[in-house]
């Protein structure tokens, strides 16, 4: 009986995650940062049905926040990526990578790149490109296919599609300038921090930039938040090991990309 007490209550605890609706609010915030220019932007569409004229879904059933990131609620969390900006889901204050860097170090994207007759110089794509996947940037030589013939330099994005469950708190969708200040987990915790303190998701994404130039940001910076909550993140301990580590932070991601890869 306490085997079956024990195997009912985990059943009705899933059936009480997979139960949960989520209440959408989003905010953004960017920075020009050290650059002279603003590239590294964002777009954010709450009522994507109804841009497309599909009136058959309440408000915010489907969104789109980018660049590169789609939101399809209500119960489902689709992300797009290609590039180097990452979407981090925070699922009671863990942070679950929603996206891969698409980065020319990485093994797979060499791989690829290489078979259509691209190459990695000095971590760059053709020696030009700091990244192997965009929506953009087809203006440099050697870049884009003709006809059917694929370039190095892909469009295609990488999908991630996960349930959402009362656990999941907000994703946070970076450009590459935070990612280059937070890791991933640092940044759902600062985040959580701050909704804590205020529960204002824009004012959340104005702090985050704020202190990746702190921390000596020089590219571009974007954020876009999106939380599933209304409610403040709850005040949980999330256990994690001692790392030390004698790295840089690019040099720290390139190990990451060989790693994911």
């Amino acid at each position: 009986l306490e085997s079956i007490s024990e195997d009912k209550a985990v059943v009705e605890r899933k059936q009480n995650l997979l139960n949960f609706v989520p209440s959408l609010r989003s905010g953004e915030w960017s920075d020009i940062g050290g650059r002279d220019y603003m590239e590294d932007t964002h777009i954010c569409i709450g009522d994507l049905a109804k841009k497309f004229g599909i009136n058959s879904y309440s408000d915010e059933v489907i969104s789109f926040y980018g660049p590169g990131f789609l939101h399809w609620s209500l119960l489902s969390l689709l992300v797009a990526n290609a590039g180097d900006c990452r979407a981090v889901l925070s699922r009671g204050g863990t942070a679950i990578e929603m996206s891969k860097d698409h980065r020319p170090c990485c093994t797979k994207e060499r791989t690829r790149i290489e078979s259509l007759g691209g190459y990695v110089a000095d971590g760059y794509l053709n020696g030009q490109l700091g990244v192997t996947r965009a929506l953009g940037d087809w203006h440099l030589e050697g870049m884009k296919g003709m006809g059917e013939k694929l370039g190095p330099l892909s469009a295609e994005p990488e999908l991630k599609l996960v349930t959402l469950t009362k656990e999941d708190e907000f994703l946070i969708i970076g450009s590459d300038g935070i990612w280059d200040m937070f890791f991933s987990q640092n940044c759902i915790d600062f985040a959580r921090r701050r909704l804590q303190e205020h529960n204002d998701v824009k004012l959340c994404c104005k702090q985050i930039v704020e202190e990746a130039i702190k921390r000596g940001a020089t590219d571009n910076l974007t954020v876009v938040m999106v939380s599933f909550h209304m409610e403040p993140p709850a005040h949980v301990v999330v256990e994690r090991g001692r790392v030390r580590r004698s790295i840089s932070t690019e040099g720290l991601q390139n190990l990451r990309g060989l790693l994911d890869c």
